[in-house]
């Protein structure tokens, strides 16, 4: 039962994060309405030019290694911090969307823990 909670689990994550980074390419979903703190943010990122692309193709390369099962480790290590930045963006600019960082994060922190043998040579 574990093992198909956590696969299911690790799938619906993997869409949606495979679906935000296709989404800042292709802006096909209007983004939600944020307080006034998180959009001078997001419009400071957004002039950089680099940093929504280099999101983009993170969360789609970590999203899909979670779709396909393949190196999720690996696909934990890299999304680590993207979904630490959603979580404390939400937390302490617009809390309206605090849902969606803590459900990635409670999440990705469950299938780390089950995989915890695979990070034991990080926390030595």
């Amino acid at each position: 039962m574990n093992i198909k909670i956590r696969m299911v689990l690790r799938i619906l994550i993997g869409l949606l994060l495979v679906n935000s980074g296709f989404n800042k390419f292709f802006q096909y979903m209007q983004m939600p309405e944020m307080a006034e703190g998180a959009v001078a943010f997001m419009m400071s990122m957004g002039k950089t030019g680099y940093l929504f692309p280099t999101i983009a193709v993170i969360e789609i390369i970590g999203g899909g290694l979670l779709i396909s099962g393949r190196m999720i480790p690996f696909a934990l290590v890299i999304l680590a911090p993207i979904v630490y930045n959603i979580l404390m963006i939400h937390a302490l600019l617009d809390p309206s969307g605090i849902m969606v960082g803590i459900i990635l994060s409670v999440s990705l922190g469950w299938i780390a823990r089950n995989r915890k043998e695979s990070f034991s040579g990080l926390f030595v």
